[in-house]
């Protein structure tokens, strides 16, 4: 491909929030507020951010499930913002997700067979005995024996789980994969697996990635490009060097300068940013820049006007006023 993979234009997802007798919508939970971004085939793009703001609403929005309040999701040319049930399943093949939790996202009533094959069944890719050579392909493709086909989710580990969650996501041979926090709930040694195991499928078969996470060390080690998202807006984008070795977004400072540092000498000498309060509700976001009412820099421009999201260096995107002047911030 020439073009992007997936371009999101002006993307917002609002959630009613009802109350009364009769359920009314009162308000609404802005949980993402116009974004904009592409995304170019084989590459992984990372998206970090405290939690509540709206990381995991867009990679729901971006697979379509959750329908957006407004703005295009369009992949390979296609708005699928748009489109109805019967024509969005052929683009479900195309953009698959591997969801947070192993525990919650199988279906314990199911074998691995069944949880694996069942997107073969529902696209009409295979049946009968090609369902069952296709799933032990995959498990031994995730690193799992192929014996394994007729057993439950009960019997497996959580990391053995959540690579039968990257099986059913590779059933349909998607092009784009959004990773939902697929390691958060597993422990360290297990996510340095399943990262390893992504990164090598990545290679094999030229996927491309939206991986969300928490923990920042690892977007670094994944991603091509980083995003940092704050109350449903992005506030910073660039390749992973110029993002963790020249932040420019306050936010993006104060997040990482809570990463521990693996040397007790500069750990010693550093000062942490502490973000005093705490995030402000969707359902009333402050006036002007979302981030103003936690920064130190905040001033009476930023309450009134919402910053620009533009390019102030080569492929480095930033939505703040005063993204000039932090460098104090960044040596503290």
């Amino acid at each position: 491909m020439s073009g992007p993979l997936l371009e999101i234009e002006d993307l917002r997802t609002y959630f009613p929030v009802r109350g009364g007798v009769f359920l009314r919508a009162r308000a609404q939970c802005k949980a993402v507020d116009g974004v904009s971004l592409a995304i170019w085939p084989g590459e992984t793009v990372g998206l970090v951010g405290e939690s509540g703001c709206g990381k995991s609403t867009l990679g729901k929005s971006v697979v379509r499930l959750v329908k957006p309040t407004g703005g295009r999701i369009l992949f390979e040319g296609t708005d699928l913002a748009t489109l109805g049930i019967k024509k969005l399943k052929p683009f479900r093949r195309q953009i698959q997700m591997i969801f947070q939790d192993p525990y919650a996202s199988l279906n314990p009533r199911m074998t691995v067979e069944q949880i694996v094959g069942e997107p073969m069944i529902v696209h009409n890719l295979a049946s009968g005995r090609k369902i069952r050579e296709r799933v032990k392909d995959l498990l031994e493709r995730v690193g799992l024996n192929p014996a394994y086909v007729d057993r439950y989710p009960h019997e497996f580990s959580g990391g053995q789980r959540q690579r039968i969650g990257v099986a059913r996501a590779l059933a349909l041979e998607p092009e784009l994969i959004v990773c939902d926090e697929p390691i958060s709930a597993l422990d360290v040694s297990i996510q340095a697996q399943v990262v390893n195991l992504l990164e090598d499928l990545q290679k094999d078969m030229n996927l491309t990635y939206i991986f969300i996470a928490h923990d920042l060390s690892m977007v670094r080690h994944i991603s091509t490009r980083v995003i940092v998202m704050y109350l449903g807006v992005f506030v910073e984008l660039a390749d992973r060097q110029t993002l963790y070795n020249n932040p420019l977004h306050p936010y993006t400072i104060g997040l990482l300068s809570a990463v521990p540092i693996p040397d007790p000498y500069v750990e010693e000498k550093r000062k942490r940013i502490i973000l005093e309060g705490d995030v402000p509700s969707p359902i009333n976001p402050p006036s002007g820049c979302r981030f103003r009412t936690r920064c130190p820099l905040a001033t009476e421009l930023c309450a009134a006007e919402r910053p620009e999201w533009k390019e102030v260096e080569k492929d480095h995107y930033v939505a703040c006023h005063y993204w000039d002047k932090t460098s104090p911030l960044k040596r503290r």
